[in-house]
């Protein structure tokens, strides 16, 4: 059984920082890229950034620079380190095995004044 369990959502002040930590289980996780999404109120679920099965990174233009994904395959687990957070950035945000249908249950994080 696939698995994936989000954590490090939070709430934290505008100019602030989070880390999210995505572990997996229940999948050869090496092989796939791995993607953190979001998803506000109101809103359609979009793409944050990409990690591909080599470590290449890919982000949304919004995100550059501010956010930073990174993996560890030895421990099975996917980071989205967030810095100079907006209350824009207020959302669920998930982890997504890419090309298959495996989605984490999401973490909140809300940036508020």
């Amino acid at each position: 059984q696939v698995q994936l369990v989000e954590s490090g959502g939070g709430l934290v002040q505008p100019g602030g920082s989070l880390r999210l930590s995505c572990a997996a289980s229940g999948i050869m996780f090496t092989i796939f890229g791995v993607g953190w999404y979001r998803q506000a109120p109101g809103k359609e679920r979009e793409s944050v950034a990409i990690i591909n099965s080599s470590g290449t990174p890919t982000y949304v233009d919004s995100m550059k620079g501010r956010f930073t994904i990174s993996r560890d395959n030895a421990k099975n687990m996917v980071y989205l380190q967030m810095n100079s957070l907006k209350p824009e950035d207020t959302a669920v945000y998930y982890c997504h095995i890419l090309g298959r249908p495996y989605w984490g249950q999401g973490t909140q994080v809300t940036v508020f004044s």
